[in-house]
């Protein structure tokens, strides 16, 4: 049997089209001869969920429980995707998955699915004997794979304009999309945007599901320690509101998290500061975009970008303009999904912004590398910081 590595990188990433009816007959094949997940809770929304969704894990495990957490895209291995009990699975549990879900499979309707499809079954079989589960939705709610799981809680965490070609052209339509298979119980971040409260308002009465928002479940003590949580571990104060997205989650399962012994967050790439000069962020849409203009307002700073053809650099580069001192375009290549080349520059005189092709680090710069998951494991591979994220 071929290895789970290589089967997985068999598959296509990216797809111009995508058959949102064939998980669900899956799905449905499945849930006879796989048990249930208990205790799970999905995160929904544009920004945030990789950290508020580690954040809610370690504040679980807290509890003593088995807590597993599905989160995605990875930066250098796929194994980063399964975080079990405080650590990635290891490739021989991932193994062990891949070898059972084949079996059940079979080889026809396993070679069917899609990457992140069958990532997600890997994550059933991986996820068994977890006490909770933690399992961030891929990019939206209605038709994401992560949405046929039975779950008690849902966590939104801010809606934004990104993947419009799927999900749709608008807030509106993004936050329907999003909203619509709306646990019983969901907490809203309080960053939200007003026109997705409004329609989560809308679908919370119509299922006559509970929701709330963090200001409502915490206490001003709670707060505090919050802040203070932020501070200590020199988070981006962006982290506020995911932080407080998670620390209600976990009220809501009995959990009164400690801050003082959970630690720092343990995921990597999210305004994370990996030199004195150096900080890097996994966002690649506008509404990153306005969280690193705010972290780094009043500062002038290179920006080491690069992002995929679909994406709007042109809104990305409106917003971090105040901030931006030069743009330095780091080049890399991608098989499976096309980049946006030239049109870079063009963008960039068009706003008069500095720019130029990458060549090397100064120490007298302040650099930001910004833009998507890919172009932070090539900057990081390129200067050697795969060993220290890996340990």
């Amino acid at each position: 049997m071929i290895d789970f590595l290589s089967y997985i990188n068999s598959k296509p990433m990216f797809y111009k089209k995508i058959d949102f009816e064939r998980f669900p007959r899956v799905f449905n094949f499945l849930k006879n001869k796989i048990p249930p997940l208990k205790n799970v809770t999905q995160i929904i929304g544009t920004n945030g969920k990789g950290s508020t969704g580690r954040f809610l894990a370690q504040m679980l495990i807290q509890k003593g429980a088995n807590v597993g957490h599905y989160t995605s895209p990875h930066i250098f291995s796929f194994n980063e995707r399964f975080w079990l009990n405080g650590e990635d699975v290891s490739d021989e549990k991932l193994q062990q998955s891949h070898e059972i879900l084949q079996e059940i499979l079979g080889e026809e309707i396993s070679n069917s699915l899609s990457y992140f499809e069958y990532a997600t079954l890997l994550m059933w079989i991986l996820f068994l004997k977890c006490d909770y589960c933690v399992i961030e939705a891929g990019m939206g709610g209605e038709f994401d794979a992560t949405s046929e799981f039975h779950k008690k809680l849902n966590l939104f965490t801010p809606v934004g304009l990104d993947h419009m070609a799927i999900l749709g052209d608008s807030i509106e339509k993004i936050s329907h999309t999003k909203f619509t298979k709306m646990a019983q119980n969901a907490i809203l971040n309080d960053e939200m945007n007003e026109i997705s409260v409004k329609i989560a308002k809308e679908i919370a009465e119509n299922k006559n599901a509970k929701l709330k928002f963090p200001a409502e479940i915490l206490t001003s003590n709670e707060k505090a320690e919050i802040s203070e949580y932020i501070k200590k571990h020199n988070l981006a104060k962006f982290q506020i509101s995911n932080l407080s997205l998670a620390f209600a989650g976990a009220k809501f399962w009995g959990v009164e998290p400690d801050l003082k012994t959970i630690g720092s967050l343990k995921i990597h790439g999210r305004m994370e500061q990996i030199a004195p000069n150096i900080f890097i962020d996994v966002g690649h849409n506008e509404l990153a975009a306005k969280q690193i203009a705010g972290h780094f307002s009043g500062q002038k700073i290179t920006l080491i970008y690069n992002a995929f053809l679909d994406k709007d650099a042109a809104s990305i580069f409106k917003i971090l303009k105040p901030i931006i001192k030069k743009v330095e375009i780091f080049e890399y290549k991608s098989e499976n999904r096309e980049l946006i080349g030239k049109k870079i520059e063009d963008i960039l005189h068009a706003q008069n912004i500095n720019f130029n092709k990458f060549k090397k680090l100064e120490n007298n710069e302040i650099y930001l590398v910004f833009g998507s998951f890919m172009l932070v494991e090539n900057f990081l591979k390129f200067y050697g910081f795969k060993d220290e994220f890996s340990s």
